[in-house]
């Protein structure tokens, strides 16, 4: 129901540009904390083109919760990749089951579009 007085809306797109909403303006959201020490950390073994060790997120880098933050990055759209290592030798001793994370290609994309495209593609 559309108000006296109140100007039609012809175009949806322009709602969504006065809203900053188009498609090519999405940027990445600001990151804090432990979330930003993460993705730093991320950022620098990628340019070493070395994936980051979950035990090296919570033992040498003091960030306990390291999967509840990799959860953070990934609902906030970054592309962080997880490989579980059956078995991976960490200060001399054996662990089983060791994460290794490392940032995707594009590193970033908006929330949510992973779901898109497959929905598209079914």
């Amino acid at each position: 129901m559309q108000k006296k007085n109140a100007p039609a809306v012809a175009d949806q797109s322009a709602l969504n540009q006065c809203a900053d909403q188009a498609p090519g303006n999405h940027k990445p959201p600001l990151v804090s904390g432990q979330a930003a020490e993460v993705l730093n950390i991320l950022r620098a073994h990628k340019a070493l083109n070395r994936p980051v060790l979950s035990f090296h997120l919570t033992a040498d880098c003091a960030i306990p919760e390291a999967a509840s933050r990799i959860l953070e990055l990934r609902a906030m759209g970054f592309k962080i990749i997880s490989d579980i290592q059956p078995s991976v030798m960490y200060r001399g001793r054996e662990r089983r089951r060791v994460a290794m994370y490392s940032l995707g290609t594009p590193e970033w994309s908006r929330p949510g579009i992973s779901t898109e495209l497959m929905e598209v593609e079914a």
